[in-house]
Parts: structure tokens; sequence; C-alpha cells
């Protein structure tokens, strides 16, 4: 995962754990970003390419059909009934499903880049980490929502019919002309319900108040009930959904030691091909050089082998002086009178030093 710059300390990771190396940690925008769009452009173009046999995908969507009507669990017929029979449920519903999946997800990530910056890494690597297992889900398994089956089945395509209160055609939530750039066949899992369920983990643990408490529990438990009441998945895609966060949340740990491993090996190379900008340390190495860069380039005293302090270009303090030759200057302005004179060996101070540098330049 990218480089970090140390803000803080704290407890990181989402099992509570503090995180591992330096702990409270500010990513850089600079590398999150880029890394955040190009998981996100492989789950975009791993839907477009897992399509599948469209037959393969029917014969998928029937057989969840006929699980969940053997135990009991058909929830999507009484959910689109109700959202086919109520546009003041269906329309808003539609809405839901095709904006919000894409907003408060990346609102949150912004969230927690901005305000939980000790916990973001862990959280940001659990989403990606389930997104890429949800598209191996749609690979491995295309899976036809309960919208496009056939009539005969009892389904609604809800935001096909209320297609011209929304930007969406009536292929899919696409924008109107695009929806042949969207596969949809990749029901199983639904990541609508996993994102969301990441959102509500992210406001319970580290939101603040009643009403991120009351958002984390109805943001994920709506999300459930739209995307069944629109037809786009079955009650077990959302089950799936929920499955494949718990496996990412597992790996999340496993992941970032891996990352670990990675930048240790690069490190090296990055630091080899850049010189001037990496030290050759590392960790605590890091800390000592940087605490010792401020005497890196002081001359060094020929009897003491201690760090000569560097005033000026040319001009150098020993131990008791504050300003350069301040002792030899005190010692001229003590032969001259006796409102100098001192104890031996009682360094003159800025002011004696100061009075006898301005009595030298009158003198010139």
């Amino acid at each position: 995962m990218p480089h970090t710059e140390a803000q803080g300390a704290g407890n990181g990771g989402i099992s509570g754990h503090r995180t591992r190396g330096v702990p409270g940690l500010r990513p850089r925008w600079w590398t999150e970003l880029p890394l955040i769009l190009l998981v996100y452009g492989a789950y975009s173009a791993g839907r477009l390419l897992a399509r599948g046999d469209v037959t393969t995908a029917v014969d998928h969507g029937l057989s969840i059909l006929r699980v969940e009507k053997a135990v009991n669990l058909n929830l999507e017929h009484p959910l689109n009934r109700l959202f086919t029979a109520h546009a003041s449920l269906g329309v808003p519903a539609d809405f839901w499903y095709a904006s919000l999946h894409y907003l408060v997800t990346p609102l949150i990530l912004i969230w927690l880049f901005r305000s939980r910056a000790v916990h973001y890494a862990a959280a940001r690597t659990w989403l990606m980490v389930s997104t890429l297992i949800g598209l191996i889900g749609f690979s491995l398994m295309p899976t036809c929502p309960p919208r496009l089956l056939d009539s005969g089945h009892g389904f609604v395509d809800t935001m096909a019919q209320y297609s011209d209160w929304g930007w969406w055609g009536g292929q899919a939530s696409a924008p109107r002309g695009l929806g042949g750039m969207t596969n949809q066949y990749a029901a199983m899992p639904s990541l609508h319900v996993g994102w969301s369920l990441w959102c509500g983990v992210m406001l319970w643990r580290y939101g603040r108040g009643p009403v991120a408490k009351t958002a984390a529990v109805a943001y994920p438990l709506l999300t459930t009930i739209v995307v069944m009441g629109t037809a786009n998945h079955y009650f077990l895609d959302a089950v799936a959904g929920v499955a494949v966060m718990l496996v990412g949340l597992l790996l999340v740990k496993p992941v970032q030691r891996l990352a670990e491993r990675a930048r240790a090996r690069l490190r090296p190379v990055v630091a080899a091909a850049l010189p001037g900008r990496f030290g050759s340390g590392s960790g605590s190495g890091q800390d000592t050089g940087s605490a010792k860069g401020a005497d890196a380039g002081r001359p060094v005293d020929a009897t003491s082998g201690a760090h000569a302090s560097v005033v000026s270009g040319g001009c150098q303090t020993s131990a008791g002086e504050r300003i350069p030759h301040q002792r030899k200057l005190g010692a001229e302005s003590g032969s001259r009178g006796p409102r100098s004179a001192r104890p031996a060996g009682r360094p003159a101070d800025a002011g004696d030093g100061a009075a006898a540098t301005a009595g030298g330049a009158a003198r010139t």
C-alpha cells in the first residue's frame, strides 16, 4: 500500500489492534487517489468482461429463486409488488439504487481520510479486497437478476417502469443509452449491499452522535430492501454480499503485511533511482537519521571530536559563547578598564560581547 506520513498516534485497524509500522499515519492523497481509481477501474472493467452466457445466468437466477422458495426466504416478490404499485416508494427506491451506491461510499472514504486517518488504511484495504472478491464472484457465477427473468415469474423492473422520472434508461441503472456498457448479469454477490454494510460499519465505529449511529443501521438495511424491491437482486445476493465483506475483513491483516513486504523490497530500488529524495535507513533508523540531520554538515572539532556550532559561513562559536569570538572580545574589553573585570573563567555574556564589538567598530 502507498507510503504515508506520520501524524499523531493512536490505535488503528478495523479490529481495534494497533496498525503495523509507525502508528497514526496520514496517507498521501496523491497516492491514494490513483490506487482507488485503479481498483474501481478494474472492478468496472471486470463487470464488462465477465458477462458469461445468458442461458447460464438465467439458470443461476432460477436456481437461487427455487432455493429461496424452498426455505421461505422469497422476500423479493412482496417488496417488488409494493414498489410497483406505489410510485411514492418505487421512484425514491430507484434513485437510491442508481445513485447512493456511487456517492455515499466515496464520501465515507473521504471522511475517513480527513478525520480518521489512523483507521483509513485498514478501512480502505477492507473495501478494496472485498470488491475484488466480488469481481471473482461475478466471473464465476454470472446471475440473471429478477427483473430480467421472464415476466411469468412475477417480477417487474421498476427502473424501466419509472425510467421517465430519472436519468437511467429501461435497460439498467446506467444513464440512458449506456445500458449496453454494463454487465446486467453481475447480480451475485450484491456489492450494493456489501458496500452499504462497509459504510454502516464505518459510521457506527467512528461516527459520533445518534445521527451517525442511526445512519449506520438504516443505510445498509434500506439498501437491502431497495435492491430486492427494485428487482435488481435476490435475497441470497444480499447474503452473499455480506459474506464477501466478512471474507474481505479477514484478509485485511494479511494483505497489509504483504504490502509492507513489497514496500520493503521496493524501497532500495526507489532509493537508488532517486538518491536525493530517500534515505538509506528505515523505521527507527530514519527517525535517528532525521534527528541527526541538523548536525550532518557541521565541522568536527579535531581535539574533542564534537561538532562545532556553525553560525554563518566562516564563523564558529565554541562552548560558552553566544556570538562568534565572544571570549576574545570579552578579554579585550576586560584589559582596558576595571568595569569589565570578572572572575576568572567566567564567560562573557552577549551584552559584553556586543559592547565590545561596538567599541571595536568605533575604533576602526
